[in-house]
C-alpha cells in the first residue's frame, strides 16, 4: 500500500512556520500576514495497521500535530518542495527507522516533502520571488503534488574504459580535463597518461576518478606541496623580519637535515614541530601511522588515580559545500571534524566554531549572480552546524561569526573539537596480509561525489548550478551511534587501524588503510540501486568509517556493531602485493599500484613573491571624537552582540561544560574559551581541556606576516586570561587563502607561515597540525588571508577564571602588550 499523509502543527506550536513567515517578509519586501507550513510524507509498501499505529508514534504526537490524508489547494497559492534524487532526507530516513522499531519486518519506504501555504491575494511575482528564494537548486526542487511515485531506483551508468586515453596530445589535455571537470593540471594528467602506457592498457574512468581525488589539494594538500622557487622579499617597514624570519626558517632546515626536501608550504607548516621536537620539547606527541587528529599524552586525574590518556584535536573547513548548500555543508563541517579523532578512538566531547561572512544585512537583491544571500548563507549555516552537534550530543561552548566583504568570495566554515581516550585503551599497528576490513555505518549514495576535487577549484556564477552532488549530508544519529560503539573498551581494543569516510569516499578512507588491498565495492551498502563502480569508489556520503581488525576478531566485531544497530560489511582484504584493486560484480575496475597512487602527481612548481607592504601602524586609530568613534564602533557587524547566534548551539551536552558561553548573573558576559572536563566515564575529574582560537582578518590582509603572529598571541593570551598556563599549549593551524595562481598569491601563505614559525620558536610551543584551504577565489574576489590558531591546553576546573565580576569590589586589570616600532610583538 501506498500513502501520502500532511503534517501540521497546532495552533499555539507554529514556531517554525511563523520563524519562516519574518524571514520572507524581512529579506523580500513582503507584507504576507500568514504562512502554513506542513510536513508531506509519501510512503510506500506499508500495511494498514502500521500505518494506523504510526501516525501519533512516528508522524506526528496529538499534543501538538495535526495528521490528515488530503489537503483542498484549489485557487490556494503555495510552494512544495522535495529533496533532489541522491540528496540524503534526514526526515524520512528517521520515519522509516521509527517504523522499525515498530514492526522490524516492515520495508516500508519514505519521501519527505513541504508545503508552505501563502495568503490568498499573493502575487504571482511575489511566488516567483519566495521560490528563488527558499529553494536552493543545489539539493531540492519543486514537488509536483499531482503525483505519488517511488523514485528510488536511480538510473544505472555503465562505467566505461577511456579507450585512446594514452594517445592524448599535448594540444587535447585542456579540452579533456575541461571535459571531465578533473581537478589535475595538464602535468598530472601527463604523469596518468605515461604511467598507462608503461602498464600497456587504457584506463577505467573510475581509476581516473580516483587519481584525480587522491591527487587533489583537499587529499593530497597540492598547493602545500608545490615547489617554491625563486623565493623575493620585497622592500617595506617589516622586510628585515620577515628576511630574518626565512633564514630562520632555513637554519631549521639545516639543523634537521632537509636541505634536500623541497622549499614548499607543508615544509613551512611543520617544520617548527619537526625543530622543537630535536630540541626535547615534544615529548608529549603520541606518533603512529595513523594522523587524522592532533594527538598528545596527557595525565587525567580518575578519581583518586591520575591514568595516562590521549588528548586528539581537530578544526576542519566545509568552505566549499557551505557556499552552495549552507546546511548540509555546515552540518558535515561538524560531522567531518568529529570523525577524526572518533577514528582514533577518542571520544568527542568539545566543539568551537568559527565563521566568517560577508555582510549579511544586505539586500538580498544586492546579491552577487552565482551566489545565494550571505544572510541566507549564514543563517541556514548556523542551523546547519547547530542541528549537527544537537544532536550527536555535543557540547559547542564557542561561536563567532566575523564579518568581512572579502568572505562573498567564498564562505570562511570552521569547526574545532576535541576528544579524548585511555591510552591503555588503543592499539595502533600496521595492518598484515590476511587482515580484514570492515565498513560500519551509513549507507552510500550519489551526495558528496565529487567534494574532494570540487573543494579544490576556483569558483564562478556557475558553480552553484554545477556542484550538486558534490554536497555531502549529514546523518548525526548513525556517527552518534558510532561514538557508542568506539568508546566501548572491548570494541576499541579490536581495532587495529582505523580511517573516517571523508573526501574521496571508500578510495581514499580504505584505500589509506594498507599498502595491499583488494576491495568489493558490490558490498557497500547503498541508499537506493542504480549506483556504479566510481560512484560507490568515490561517494562521500557521511556517517562511514573503516577498520582493520585481524581475521580471528572479524565476528566478535560484527556482533558488537549489532548491539549498537550499526550495519557493517567485510568491504576489503589487506593482501602481500601492493596494489590497490576494486572489483564490481567479479569485473576488476582498479588496479593501480600503491607507488603511483602515493606519488602525488607530477611536481607542481611556483616562483614566490612576497609584496612590499608598507602600511605602518596598523593597530592604532586616530580618535577625533570619542562619542563619535564609540559609536561607530559599536556599529560594527564584528562588535555587535552575537548572543542570539551562540544561543542556537547547545552548551550544556554531556555535562562537562566548565565555563558557559555567556556568564555573570544575567548570562550576558562573553566567554573567550571553551572549557570542558575530561570525559572520564563513572569518576570524578577536574582535568579540563581548554581551547582558543586567534585570527584578525583586518590585521592578516593587511600583514600576512603580522597577522599570523598576533593570532599565536591571541589564543595564548585568551587561555591565560582564563586561568591556564600557555607553557605545555600545542597548537592546530587553519589556513584559508585564495586561490594560488600566480607568485604574488603564493607570497601571502608564504609570509604568514614565516610569523608562525618565529612566533612559535620564540614561545617554544609548537603547532603539531592543521588544515589548508585553498580556494577562497569566486571569479576575481579573494578571501583575506588567514592563518587561524587553536591553541589547547589541560587545566584544573578550580583554577578556572570567568570574564564576569564576582562581586562589588573587583578589579579589572589592564595588561598592556607594548609593540615595538613596527608594530612587531614584543616577546
Amino acid at each position: 500500500m501506498k500513502k501520502r499523509i500532511y503534517v501540521e502543527k497546532k495552533e499555539g506550536f507554529c514556531v517554525e512556520a511563523s520563524s519562516i513567515l519574518q524571514d520572507l517578509n524581512l529579506n523580500l519586501g513582503l507584507n504576507m500576514k500568514s504562512l502554513r507550513l506542513i510536513n508531506i510524507y509519501d510512503i510506500f509498501n506499508i500495511d494498514e495497521q502500521l500505518l494506523e499505529t504510526s501516525l501519533y508514534k512516528v508522524f506526528g504526537e496529538v499534543v501538538t500535530d495535526k495528521v490528515f490524508d488530503d489537503i483542498d489547494l484549489y485557487k490556494k497559492k503555495y510552494l512544495a518542495c522535495e529533496y533532489l534524487p541522491g540528496q540524503y532526507d534526514q526526515r524520512a530516513s528517521q520515519a522509516e527507522a521509527c517504523l522499525k522499531l515498530i514492526n522490524p519486518k516492515t520495508h516500508a519506504h519514505i519521501k519527505s516533502a513541504t508545503l508552505l501555504i501563502f495568503d490568498d491575494d499573493l502575487k504571482r511575482s511575489d511566488l516567483d520571488k519566495i521560490t528563488n528564494y527558499y529553494i536552493n537548486k543545489v539539493e531540492c526542487r519543486v514537488k509536483n503534488l499531482k503525483r505519488l511515485r517511488d523514485i528510488n531506483k536511480a538510473p544505472i551508468e555503465v562505467v566505461k574504459i577511456l579507450n585512446g586515453f594514452r594517445n592524448l596530445k599535448d594540444n587535447e589535455l585542456d579540452s579533456f580535463i575541461e571535459e571531465y571537470s578533473l581537478a589535475m593540471n595538464k602535468d598530472d594528467l601527463k604523469t596518468v597518461i605515461d604511467y598507462f602506457n608503461n602498464i600497456n592498457r587504457d584506463p577505467f574512468i573510475t581509476e581516473l576518478r580516483i587519481l584525480d581525488t587522491y591527487w587533489s589539494d583537499h587529499c593530497r594538500h597540492t598547493t602545500f606541496n608545490t615547489k617554491l622557487e625563486e623565493i623575493t622579499i620585497d622592500d617595506s617597514f617589516i622586510s628585515n623580519e620577515i628576511k630574518d624570519a626565512y633564514n630562520l626558517y632555513l637554519n631549521m632546515r639545516k639543523e634537521l637535515n632537509r636541505e634536500n626536501k623541497n622549499i614548499c608550504l607543508m615544509d613551512m607548516a611543520t617544520i617548527a614541530a619537526r625543530y622543537l621536537k630535536k630540541k626535547g620539547l615534544l615529548s608529549d606527541l603520541e606518533e603512529s601511522e595513523e594522523n587524522n587528529a592532533c594527538s598528545i599524552y596527557v595525565n587525567v586525574k580518575c578519581g583518586i588515580k591520575t591514568e595516562k590518556w590521549l588528548l586528539e584535536f581537530k578544526n576542519e573547513t566545509h568552505n566549499h559545500p557551505t557556499e552552495i548548500e549552507p546546511f548540509g555543508g555546515a552540518s558535515t563541517c561538524l560531522g567531518g571534524a568529529i570523525r577524526d579523532p572518533l577514528s582514533g578512538r577518542a571520544y568527542v566531547y568539545q566543539a568551537m566554531r568559527v565563521t566568517g561572512a560577508g555582510n549579511i544585512y544586505e539586500s538580498s537583491s544586492d546579491t552577487i549572480e552565482g551566489k545565494l544571500p550571505q544572510r541566507v548563507i549564514s543563517t541556514k549555516a548556523a542551523r546547519g552546524y547547530s542541528s549537527y552537534g544537537n544532536q550527536i550530543g555535543l557540547a559547542t561552548t564557542f561561536v563567532k561569526e566575523l564579518y568581512h566583504d572579502g568572505y562573498k568570495a567564498k564562505r570562511l566554515e570552521v569547526g574545532a573539537v576535541v576528544g579524548a581516550v585511555k591510552a591503555s585503551n588503543v592499539r595502533r599497528e600496521t595492518p598484515l596480509p590476511g587482515d580484514v576490513v570492515l565498513m560500519l555505518g551509513g549507507r552510500t549514495g550519489r551526495d558528496g561525489i565529487g567534494g574532494a576535487t570540487g573543494s579544490s577549484k576556483k569558483h564562478n556564477v556557475h558553480s552553484i548550478e554545477t556542484c550538486s552532488s558534490e554536497v555531502q549530508k549529514g546523518n548525526a544519529p548513525e556517527e552518534r551511534k558510532i561514538e557508542h560503539l568506539f568508546r566501548r573498551e572491548e570494541v576499541s581494543r579490536l581495532i587495529k587501524k582505523s580511517n573516517d569516510f571523508g573526501a574521496g569516499g571508500v578510495s581514499v578512507a580504505i584505500g589509506e588503510l594498507a599498502k595491499g588491498l583488494t576491495i568489493y565495492l558490490d558490498r557497500v551498502p547503498v541508499k537506493y540501486t542504480g549506483l556504479n563502480a566510481t560512484e560507490l569508489a568515490i561517494s562521500e556520503s557521511q556517517e562511514r568509517m573503516a577498520v582493520v581488525v585481524s581475521k580471528e576478531d572479524k565476528e566478535e566485531f560484527i556482533k558488537y556493531c549489532k548491539e549498537e544497530n550499526i550495519e557493517v560489511v567485510h568491504i576489503a582484504d589487506v593482501t602481500k602485493e601492493e596494489n590497490l584493486k576494486m572489483y564490481y560484480n567479479n569485473t576488476l575496475y582498479v588496479n593501480l599500484s600503491r607507488e603511483f597512487l602515493d606519488s602525488n602527481g607530477a611536481l607542481h612548481k611556483s616562483k614566490c613573491y612576497v609584496t612590499a607592504n608598507n602600511k605602518k601602524d596598523m593597530f592604532n586609530r586616530n580618535v577625533t571624537n570619542l562619542h563619535n568613534d564609540a559609536i561607530s564602533l559599536l556599529k560594527d557587524k564584528n562588535v555587535a552582540s552575537q548572543k542570539g547566534l551562540v544561543e542556537m548551539f547547545d552548551s550544556t551536552i554531556g555535562r562537562s561544560t566548565v565555563l558557559m558561553p555567556y556568564g555573570g548573573i544575567y548570562q550576558l558576559s562573553e566567554t573567550q574559551v571553551s572549557v570542558q572536563k575530561l570525559p572520564v566515564l563513572n569518576k570524578t575529574t577536574t582535568t579540563c581541556s581548554i581551547m582558543a582560537f586567534g585570527y584578525d582578518p583586518y590585521l592578516t590582509e593587511s600583514s600576512p606576516f603580522l597577522g599570523s603572529q598576533y593570532a599565536v598571541i591571541e589564543s595564548i593570551a585568551k587561555v591565560v586570561a582564563a586561568g591556564a598556563s600557555y607553557k605545555n599549549m600545542r597548537f592546530s593551524f587553519q589556513e584559508y587563502f585564495e586561490k594560488m595562481t600566480s607568485k604574488e598569491s603564493f607570497g601571502k601563505p608564504f609570509e604568514a607561515l614565516l610569523g608562525a614559525i618565529k612566533i612559535q620558536n620564540d614561545f617554544e610551543l609548537p603547532s603539531i597540525g592543521g588544515k589548508d584551504s585553498m580556494s577562497g577565489t569566486f571569479d576575481n574576489l579573494n578571501v583575506p588571508p588567514m592563518l587561524m590558531s587553536f591553541g589547547i591546553t589541560l587545566v584544573d576546573a578550580k583554577n578556572v577564571i570567568s570574564t564576569d565580576f564576582k562581586k562589588n569590589g573587583n578589579y579589572l586589570y589592564l595588561i598592556k602588550h607594548q609593540r615595538l616600532s613596527n608594530d612587531m610583538p614584543n616577546i
